[in-house]
């Protein structure tokens, strides 16, 4: 995983590259510059995105219900296998 602070030196690095120029660049080709910049950067993180995290909370949702109704149903067998209770 790449730490924060050395991602935040390595983007701000590449942005000063980027301004650092003789030549003022036009600002679409400034803002695309940086867009891949930063994509670069959040590349090297260790990060998924928003679609994949939404779809996989949906998978540990299921898959909790799924073991609560197992465990339901191992705690009512247990209950039918258990020995009376004498006193």
């Amino acid at each position: 995983m790449f730490p924060p602070k050395a991602f935040l030196d390595a983007v701000g690095a590449q942005a000063s590259r980027l301004f650092s120029g003789e030549n003022p660049l036009p600002r679409a080709e400034v803002e695309a510059q940086l867009k891949g910049i930063v994509q670069g950067a959040l590349s090297k993180l260790d990060v998924v995105s928003r679609e994949e995290f939404d779809s996989q909370m949906i998978v540990l949702a299921r898959t909790r219900a799924r073991l609560e109704a197992l465990e339901a149903k191992v705690a009512e067998l247990e209950e039918k296998l258990a020995p009376p209770a004498s006193e």
